[in-house]
């Protein structure tokens, strides 16, 4: 049986990747054999680094659950005010107006260069300086703004990819029906290219949450992952609190890309998309594609 997009495995194929899946398995086996042996040896699986997440409810409500609910604070206010932001900045990429064009790519390609922890640190400074913050959600402002300026530039390239990841036979299509650029690229282009850019804006969705660590480790927000600094100074379980902090997360962020493949899944069965899908790989491709041919 073949496929379009390659030929089905023979028996001697299918055997080798039973193998090769055993081999992984034994390895896999032997490492977490090895890990955990070493925890036992460090004390690190006795009862009592563990219980205390099950016998003790003010380990949830004190430390994680608040932590968590400020993580999600930062990351879902960073993602409300990025997509759109992104989104605007992806299209004035696209403009036919150089005026537009240059300032935008200038702007993104600015704050995509700059590392997101330098921007957190200098957002805090300039609300330390410059305006009457306090001191109490400070924190938390510097972490969105952080987040807003950097991702907002990252989902501005992975928009004009999505676009530029189309046929040009759309945009042939609505120029001949008379569609200008503003209308084509608002009816035809953007709702075709939501479904192709929907994993690779998932996974910056994805890496917005786990950003929102680096407030935490440095500029005082009490989001999920500081919290095990306190949960360690009171019940001396560093490991085991890493590792149920380390289950949270990824709780969290499997619940947002199960949401998002159910949602891409809806939005193809609705006819709107063309198959093309831009993963977090290509963007930096196609976006340098367009630099070029734009010259």
């Amino acid at each position: 049986m073949t496929s379009v997009l390659y030929d089905a495995p023979g028996p001697k194929a299918k055997a080798r990747n039973w193998l090769y899946s055993g081999i992984f398995v034994v390895l896999f086996g032997l490492a977490l054999w090895w890990v955990l042996s070493l925890m036992a040896e460090k004390n690190q699986l006795d009862a009592d680094k563990w219980s205390p997440f099950v016998t003790d409810a003010r380990v949830w409500t004190t430390f994680l659950i608040p932590g968590l609910l400020e993580t999600l604070k930062a990351g879902v206010i960073a993602m409300v005010i990025a997509i759109p932001l992104g989104a605007l900045l992806g299209i004035g990429r696209l403009s036919d107006h150089a005026w537009v064009r240059v300032p935008v790519g200038a702007v993104v390609e600015f704050f995509r260069a700059i590392p997101v922890l330098m921007l957190m640190i200098f957002g805090f400074a300039l609300y330390a300086q410059f305006t009457t913050v306090s001191s109490d959600i400070r924190p938390l402002y510097a972490v969105v703004t952080g987040l807003v300026l950097y991702n907002a530039a990252v989902i501005a390239e992975i928009v004009r990819a999505g676009v530029l990841s189309l046929p040009s036979g759309q945009t042939d299509a609505a120029k001949a029906i008379g569609m200008r650029k503003g209308q084509t690229m608002v009816y035809v282009l953007i709702p075709q290219a939501v479904t192709a850019m929907l994993p690779a804006l998932v996974s910056q969705l994805v890496v917005i949450l786990k950003d929102t660590a680096l407030g935490g480790s440095l500029l005082g927000l009490a989001e999920l992952l500081s919290m095990n600094r306190q949960i360690s100074a009171n019940y001396s379980n560093t490991i085991a609190t890493l590792v149920v902090i380390a289950l949270i997360y990824i709780a969290v962020n499997f619940a947002l890309t199960s949401f998002a493949s159910w949602l891409e899944g809806r939005l193809r069965k609705s006819k709107k998309g063309t198959g093309a899908v831009v993963g977090v790989g290509e963007v930096d491709d196609l976006a340098a594609g367009a630099k070029t041919a734009g010259g």
